[in-house]
């Protein structure tokens, strides 16, 4: 088959092969993750929880997927994307289990903070597809796999209360969330078994340093340093948020502690990348071997908004369904889900589309898009038809899970060797995103909510403006010294 071309029909192919086991141990993350979010009534009911507490809920799951995305970046860099997949997997079925077996709002909110981890599958197989795919289609490739792994969310909220209603009594939901754990655990060892990183004879270029990522310049050092703020002040606000000031799910004292804790971590974290770079801030790198990492702060900017914003809505759809056009939670999961059905579809677009019409004007069209789609949702309300209200949803939708392909095609032609890193960073900030819009969902009603992703898409259309089409070729080293050039445009 032409390696310009995917036939997604011909498992025979090992790329292609390799792209639906990628894809579908990312599916099954995402419905893990959001197992909760269509079974809300239900779980509400088990622990006599308030709306307060629930929407705490919604943002512990998100909270440690901001770290945990930027150690697997680094983990797949060094051990590569069958092992660590296949690991998460494994892991994520026990806090299925956990999750299934808590017996207190605090056992729950725990677990769920824990299954923030499982989030960070995506990062792997941004890695795995960018070496099994060539520059001229990697951004097809990759929209495909983030695009119907995505639809893990929409999945859960289609399968999960039918589910719940088959296992039947207040335990329903234990059961369903037990089930996805099982399926998980039994396809990690499938795909340690079956998954390989890279094609034959090809190379699978690793970091020359472990613990933080590379730049090229003492500016991109700062400017790297700068970037990893956000990411801490979004948990200290996490903390902030359950703390006594918020939903008391922590101490003061706790609360205290933490913002030590994310302190003391931000010092170690700057120090971890000061060693990575000390050598290059002394001598400088090879012009052929630099890249610029205002690259991946742009992406990490339009990344916040889109990503982001799908989290935040897909966490809250179902319930915003349910409350404004009076759903049950079967119907309000089945049309909530629609946010997340266009992933099949729009997310390989976005990345098909700056495949063959360009990296930046691709992503321009569409985060104005998404800025639209969002001004609109925050109009719909309980005298809108509902058929409507659910053509608006996926309208927007389309332009979100679009953007989202166009960002990730464009990640793994940074810099190859730094590609899990580099899509490490870019997705905390998805996550950082979606921490943002669910605190002040947890402020503002669902109009105001939508209307304000709709106004801090601005700031990523304006950072859009900078991103610079990936030119010619970028340059890797073997560990016996030779060049090796790789195709990024």
């Amino acid at each position: 088959m032409s390696q310009s071309k995917i036939n997604i029909f011909k498992i025979s192919d090992p790329r292609i092969f390799t792209l639906h086991i990628t894809w579908f141990a990312f599916f099954l993350t995402f419905v893990m993750w959001f197992s909760h979010a269509p079974m809300r009534d239900a779980i509400m009911a088990s622990f006599d929880m308030t709306t307060a507490q629930w929407k705490a809920l919604l943002i512990l799951n998100v909270a440690l997927t901001i770290p945990s995305r930027i150690v697997v970046g680094m983990l797949v860099d060094k051990f590569g994307p069958r092992h660590v997949y296949s690991g998460l997997l494994l892991a994520a079925g026990g806090l299925c289990l956990f999750f299934s077996m808590a017996s207190s709002y605090e056992m729950l909110a725990l677990a769920r903070l824990l299954m923030g981890f499982i989030g960070a599958g995506f990062v792997i197989g941004i890695r795995m597809i960018g070496e099994w795919f060539p520059a001229k289609t990697v951004g097809l490739a990759e929209g495909i796999y983030g695009g119907w792994g995505n639809f893990g969310s929409a999945a859960a909220a289609w399968t999960l209360p039918t589910l719940m209603l088959f296992y039947g009594g207040p335990d329903g939901w234990r059961y369903a969330v037990l089930t996805t754990g099982a399926i998980a655990v039994c396809y990690g060892i499938f795909f340690f078994l079956k998954a390989r990183n890279t094609p034959k004879g090809s190379t699978y270029f690793k970091p020359k340093k472990s613990g933080g990522l590379e730049v090229t310049s003492k500016r991109d050092f700062y400017f790297l340093i700068g970037m990893t703020v956000p990411m801490y002040a979004c948990l200290a606000v996490l903390a902030w948020k359950l703390s006594p000031s918020g939903v008391a799910l922590l101490t003061q004292g706790a609360t205290y502690g933490i913002y030590i804790a994310l302190a003391a971590l931000f010092v170690v974290q700057t120090t971890s990348i000061y060693k990575v770079n000390k050598d290059m801030l002394k001598s400088g790198v090879d012009e052929q071997q630099r890249y610029k990492f205002k690259q991946v702060a742009i992406l990490d900017i339009n990344y916040f908004v889109t990503f982001g914003s799908e989290l935040a809505v897909v966490s809250m759809l179902p319930g915003f369904f349910m409350d404004t056009f009076g759903l049950t939670p079967q119907m309000a999961g089945l049309f909530g889900g629609g946010f997340a059905l266009m992933n099949l579809l729009a997310r390989p677009f976005g990345g098909l589309v700056s495949d063959k019409f360009g990296r930046r004007a691709t992503m321009l069209i569409l985060i104005c898009g998404l800025a639209v789609g969002y001004f609109v949702m925050g109009m719909v309300d309980g005298t809108w038809p509902l058929l409507l209200a659910v053509a608006a949803t996926m309208m927007c939708s389309f332009f979100v899970q679009s953007g989202e392909g166009a960002v990730f095609a464009i990640v793994p032609l940074v810099k190859r060797r730094l590609s899990g890193q580099i899509a490490g960073m870019v997705g905390a900030y998805g996550n950082v995103g979606a921490v943002t819009f669910l605190t002040i969902y947890s402020f503002v009603d669902a109009s105001t909510f939508f209307m304000v992703i709709g106004c801090s898409s601005a700031l990523a259309f304006a950072a859009s403006f900078f991103l610079e089409e990936p030119q010619g070729h970028t340059v890797e080293v073997l560990d016996d010294g030779t060049v090796q050039k790789i195709e990024v445009a």
